[in-house]
């Protein structure tokens, strides 16, 4: 089982912060950190935040939300082993042959410790701002994975789709391993089919207001519907048993998460203050060196 802390970027965007804080999650054995995304911050909205009772996005329009790639650039540079992962970049905001690009070469110069979290977005009115269109942004999302998927994968490459066209050009340079993984982020049967036919992996946001275990044989049988092999696609999910505070069994709760094919347990990486030290040294000791 691997385990990653989610939230590493807003709940630590300055830089010394930051570096102490991977630091001690690489040291206690942790897989990876996740940094989230936003573009800008729209003051007025009326689109449904998912991810909290309420609806609306936590903290507020002058809260710091470094930009993940970037984060994730500088804490790469200061760790060894660690991972990182977007979770999620809002992917039909971004140029693909730009993204690409700054994915392969941070990944690259990592040391391939980059995996690409993506999600379609659900905050029309940062679309509206960007100047993207909210309308078909997931078929827009699957056209750009198979643009980055190609830059990546060789040179003098063409594509000709309905958003992106382009002739014979190279991107370098490549990521380590031929690919950077992509996982497909979201809590919608929409999200997990998507994460069957086309994702390394599938991470429904620890925050969803709605049960997403069932959406795990959802991603199962579109992979094989797109006649790929489920066993290759990656389940993330969060634990709450295993948070500070919890009198749970971390034991059993990991073994269920097991049974439901998991792979990876997401923890917000908040929960572990204020004392990083001993709660992320703690879990350390007392769960990963268990399950590794």
């Amino acid at each position: 089982m691997k385990f990653t802390l989610h939230f590493g970027n807003n709940t630590f965007p300055d830089f010394a912060g930051a570096v102490r804080m991977v630091k001690i999650a690489e040291a206690a054995g942790f897989d990876s950190v996740v940094a989230v995304d936003h573009v800008v911050f729209p003051h007025k909205y009326t689109s449904v935040y998912p991810y909290a009772p309420g609806g609306r996005l936590p903290g507020g329009p002058g809260g710091a939300l470094p930009d993940p790639l970037i984060w994730m650039a500088a804490m790469a540079a200061v760790t060894t082993r660690l991972r990182f992962m977007t979770g999620v970049i809002i992917l039909p905001l971004r140029n693909p042959l730009v993204l690409a690009k700054q994915v392969a070469t941070l990944d690259h110069m990592s040391g391939g410790r980059i995996e690409l979290g993506i999600g379609v977005g659900w905050l029309e009115e940062e679309f509206e701002a960007v100047g993207v269109p909210f309308e078909k942004r997931g078929a827009r999302s699957d056209e750009y994975i198979a643009v980055m998927r190609k830059l990546w994968a060789e040179d003098g490459v063409s594509f000709d789709g309905q958003f992106v066209k382009f002739d014979e050009v190279s991107s370098n340079p490549k990521p380590m391993r031929g690919g950077v993984p992509i996982v497909i982020g979201g809590h919608s049967e929409a999200a997990a089919k998507r994460a069957g036919r086309l994702g390394d992996g599938f991470f429904p946001s620890i925050g969803a207001q709605v049960d997403t275990v069932p959406l795990f044989d959802v991603v199962r049988r579109s992979a094989e519907a797109a006649g790929r092999d489920p066993g290759v696609i990656e389940i993330m999910a969060g634990c709450p048993e295993l948070l500070p505070g919890s009198a749970a069994d971390p034991r059993a709760a990991i073994e269920a998460r097991v049974k439901q094919g998991v792979g990876r347990i997401i923890l917000p990486v908040w929960r572990f203050q204020p004392d990083l030290e001993d709660g992320l040294g703690r879990f350390g000791e007392t769960v990963i060196r268990d399950f590794n």
